[in-house]
């Protein structure tokens, strides 16, 4: 049986302040984690929400640097525009804090003192990478080169953003500093490390065989890194802006972000109340941490080390952790402004706020990743929202305006329709509430809007419209229940669109209701008068949609054009004349093409050069099929030494050229010219 608990702390994770929060954000966190808060209050339960902004670490500093203020004008504008933001879409947190509060540095200074005192912490000095120049310590993210997977140029020290792989310093090919562009040397550095190691079989316990009902995503890959086994974690970074580390000989040094970012939750929480106590150390308290999954091993491996090391603290219930979702395709990038940002998406669609909530929670990445689209969202208003939701609400008000000037009618006999339709209202209930607290948001939505449904065919099938002119008070009851399930579905879509919930009540003229109430028939007492029928949604035209799609292309022809311009390779050494001339470059002619076998990449051409029939070996098979080379003019070094491919001899090369992109082109005569003309 599961435990009961006194009270709730439902914690979402800490946006980074180096810019706004984009709709990745939102799916993966921050929405959920608003339908779970709103539920439970809604039920009566004892529940704080905590939240603030992530305002430590290097990301920040690098774009403090680039655009020449301080770390802390950074995090003052961000933090003020994603909690506006969070503010904007209904986010409702009951406190909004940030890790630059003087709460903050303490609490996270004696969280990590305790630690220190109580020998939690090895010391261990390691060779890390200096800039000479600029005279200091570089973070892995201060430190660019080559990345070895894919080769890409700017790759940074601890990740490629290009093909995403995880990095290290010392795999980068030609690294060096992004500070001052200098080669960096390494030099001995101290630092303290948290031996997660030493934690293995207490997590083992904990998660494996203690939290079997974590989501498959979550608890694989706690798993998996179990499994790989643990490594101790450095807990402190040479950096000059953070909380400094509290101990002597630790000068220059600030806390590891991930280490004190968490700690945000517990100084958040003492911002919020007096009696943060009950919830951070209560055995009767649920915690749940909302996150995406790049959280998870902070959240389910690291945090909760940290908590069993410093001792009485409670460790999380869950971490339900969603997946990550993509925007028309490609992966959403802060970089490359591939993003939908919330704090744009309000200034363009005011009063769809539950628009935006509803297709992110309706689309969540809850156990894989997913995509959001432009037309998906439209489609879901227009729809789902408009011609469901929309219109059986808007139907069952403006009929009983229409027929009984507001009030609402008695309820006469119920048929055996009646009978069923209510029946199938109330038995939604059980599923809406056990996909809530399983954390199915994407089903639990799917019931709430189950009652509008059932609301709208009970509509569609009795037809009051026709009936009202035979049998007046037939049209009673059917409105009368009509009313009912309206404020069924007042209470069932409040969590997922407190905008629609409370507009819906305010035109039913009523107060919030209780969970509880959820499937009841006497919402409305009869005689009680509505308020004024407004639509509840709107139709998104085609042209709305058509602006957020040229905004995405001009991001990409914007993002492939910088790319491009960066990525012009840096002139050669220089030749002489003489050099050039031993270069026989001739106009020649593609007269048959197929595939080597056994191979991707290889083509085997005839080509008549003019002076011969020959056979050439390209590489080219991944950019060009054989039917379409055939007849194609090209420009051919026809004096290049002969090598074996694949045991097919190659007598020159066909010229090309590589875009930005990645793909090839053939380099060709604008007209028609004779085989064997020279080019020079």
């Amino acid at each position: 049986m599961a435990k009961e608990f006194k009270r709730y702390l439902v914690t979402s994770a800490l946006p980074y302040a180096n810019g706004p929060v984009h709709i990745g954000h939102l799916a993966g966190v921050y929405i959920p984690s608003d339908i779970y808060t709103r539920y439970l209050r809604l039920r009566g339960r004892d529940v704080i929400s905590v939240c603030g902004s992530d305002e430590h670490g290097v990301p920040i500093t690098i774009k403090a640097r680039k655009e020449g203020v301080s770390p802390q004008q950074i995090v003052d504008r961000y933090h003020a525009i994603i909690k506006k933001s969070f503010e904007g879409l209904g986010m409702s947190f009951d406190i909004y804090s940030r890790t630059s509060s003087a709460t903050h540095a303490k609490t996270a200074s004696d969280f990590f003192r305790k630690l220190y005192d109580d020998g939690k912490f090895i010391e261990k000095t390691s060779m890390q990478y200096y800039d000479e120049e600029a005279r200091t310590f570089l973070a892995d993210r201060y430190i660019v080169g080559t990345c070895p997977k894919c080769g890409y140029d700017r790759a940074y020290g601890d990740q490629c953003e290009k093909c995403g792989s995880t990095l290290s310093p010392d795999e980068l090919i030609e690294p060096h500093s992004a500070v001052s562009g200098s080669v960096p040397v390494k030099r001995e550095t101290k630092h303290w490390y948290l031996p997660l190691d030493q934690y293995e079989d207490f997590l083992r316990k904990w998660i494996l065989e203690g939290h079997k009902e974590w989501k498959s995503n979550v608890y694989g890959q706690c798993k998996s890194w179990l499994d790989g086994g643990l490594q101790p974690r450095a807990v402190s970074r040479d950096l000059d802006w953070g909380i400094p580390v509290p101990v002597e000989g630790a000068e220059g040094k600030v806390l590891y972000v991930w280490f004190d970012a968490p700690i945000g939750y517990i100084s958040a929480t003492k911002d919020l109340t007096p009696g943060w106590e009950k919830y951070w150390k209560s055995e009767d308290t649920k915690m749940v941490h909302f996150i995406g999954k790049d959280n998870i091993v902070f959240h389910c491996i690291v945090f909760p080390s940290m908590l069993k090391a410093h001792g009485g603290y409670i460790l999380p219930e869950n971490v339900p952790a969603n997946e990550f979702l993509n925007l028309e395709g490609e992966k959403i990038s802060t970089s490359r402004n591939w993003a939908v940002w919330l704090h744009e998406y309000l200034e363009e669609f005011p009063g769809k706020e539950d628009v935006l909530r509803y297709v992110l929670c309706a689309n969540a990445p809850e156990t894989k990743d997913n995509d959001f689209t432009w037309k998906d969202f439209q489609a879901r208003n227009n729809n789902e929202l408009v011609a469901v939701l929309g219109n059986f609400v808007n139907r069952a008000l403006v009929l009983t305006q229409k027929y009984f000037g507001g009030k609402v009618p008695a309820c006469g006999e119920l048929n055996d329709y009646d009978r069923q339709t209510i029946a199938d209202v109330a038995a939604v209930k059980e599923s809406l509430e056990n996909n809530i607290e399983n954390f199915r948001f994407r089903e639990a939505l799917k019931d709430a809007m189950t009652i509008a449904r059932i609301g709208n065919k009970y509509l569609a099938d009795t037809e009051p419209w026709k009936v009202i002119k035979t049998d007046p008070a037939r049209v009673e009851t059917i409105l009368y229940v009509a009313l009912q399930i309206t404020a069924n579905t007042a209470i069932a879509i409040e969590p997922f669109m407190p905008f629609s919930a409370a507009k819906m009540l305010r035109m039913l003229a009523v107060d919030k209701f209780s969970w509880e109430r959820l499937g009841a028939t006497d919402l409305l007492p009869a005689g009680h008068t509505i308020g004024t029928p407004e639509l509840l949604f709107e139709k998104i035209e085609d042209d709305v949609i058509q602006r957020q799609l040229d905004k995405l292309a001009a991001t990409k022809a914007a993002n492939a054009a910088a790319e491009a311009a960066q990525h012009v390779e840096d002139q050669k050494d220089m030749i002489q004349f003489d050099d050039f001339q031993k270069m026989d470059i001739r106009v020649s002619t593609i007269l048959a093409a197929e595939k080597v076998a056994k191979t991707k990449k290889l083509l085997k051409l005839t080509v008549d050069t003019g002076i011969d029939q020959r056979t050439i070996v390209s590489g080219i098979a991944e950019h060009f099929t054989p039917e379409e080379l055939v007849g194609k003019q090209v420009l051919v070094l026809v004096n290049l030494a002969p090598r074996d491919l694949k045991g097919i001899t190659s007598n020159g090369m066909i010229l090309m050229a590589e875009d930005a992109s990645g793909k090839l082109r053939l380099l060709q005569p604008d007209e028609k010219t004779n085989n064997g003309a020279v080019v020079g």
